[in-house]
């Protein structure tokens, strides 16, 4: 019998055409790159994730707030939204106590964990809203709010109550007498018996420069460092404002 041949098996097409060819190699070549991109991302974010939110860069910013120009390392900066040079409401710091240092690596341990390490100080840098600083409040505003009897608590400091509608809670205010000065005051929530302290239980406002309010916070474990402390923040703003801000461009 002869055979008998299907001539149009000649004229089929390939099971893959050019064009579904090049789709296919198209697709291919993006689903590389967005793997590239997921893996630069996932590199990026890895490294975002380990450093908290933190940076060892030393680039110094210039930042005006109010009439005032601070001059800032990037590491002691705390939020990174404010890392840049220009005009701010205010910036938050945090520093190691005692070196006055912004975040490094080898302080990591140090700054992730700024709940409960009692060597770092935070502080806060805004134009100032009140003609008197804490210490100026004292007598005009504090002594009225004050109840019962004063105490000695130790390291200089007295430890005054204050009235249960005072508004500030349990919190209870320090004071120290420094000649030639006036008292030295700080607000702390003071941990009670069994709880441990926070790193920022205790704050301060003191002023500087043009109209510049620095509002610290630090450990109530730091207490018997009041004085050094205050004098280190004092000195660390004063040598980083680099002037007037002026208002022309």
């Amino acid at each position: 019998m002869a055979s008998h041949t299907n001539d149009s098996d000649e004229g089929f097409e390939p099971i893959i055409s050019n064009r579904l060819a090049i789709k296919l190699v198209s697709a291919l070549a993006g689903l590389v790159l967005i793997a590239g991109l997921i893996t630069t991302a996932g590199h990026w974010l890895g490294q975002r994730m380990a450093s908290g939110g933190h940076t060892e860069s030393a680039e110094v910013f210039d930042i005006a707030i109010g009439s005032d120009i601070v001059s800032v390392p990037a590491n002691m900066i705390r939020l990174a939204e404010q890392r840049a040079s220009g005009k701010a409401s205010g910036l938050n710091l945090y520093l190691t106590w005692p070196e006055m240092q912004g975040y490094s690596a080898a302080e990591r341990g140090r700054f992730d964990t700024p709940d409960t390490s009692n060597d770092l100080i935070f502080v806060e840098l805004s134009e100032a809203t009140m003609s008197r600083d804490m210490s100026g409040r004292f007598e005009p505003i504090y002594q009225r709010l004050l109840s019962g009897d004063s105490t000695d608590f130790g390291h200089g400091l007295t430890l005054h109550h204050l009235k249960a509608d005072s508004g500030y809670g349990d919190e209870v205010l320090l004071s120290a007498h420094r000649p030639g000065k006036p008292d030295y005051v700080v607000r702390c929530l003071l941990p009670q018996r069994g709880q441990e302290a926070s790193s920022a239980d205790c704050q301060r406002d003191i002023h500087a420069g043009n109209g510049l309010s620095i509002l610290y916070r630090f450990s109530s474990k730091r207490l018997a460092e009041w004085d050094h402390i205050d004098a280190a923040i004092g000195a660390f703003v004063a040598n980083r404002l680099t002037g007037q801000k002026s208002d022309n461009p």
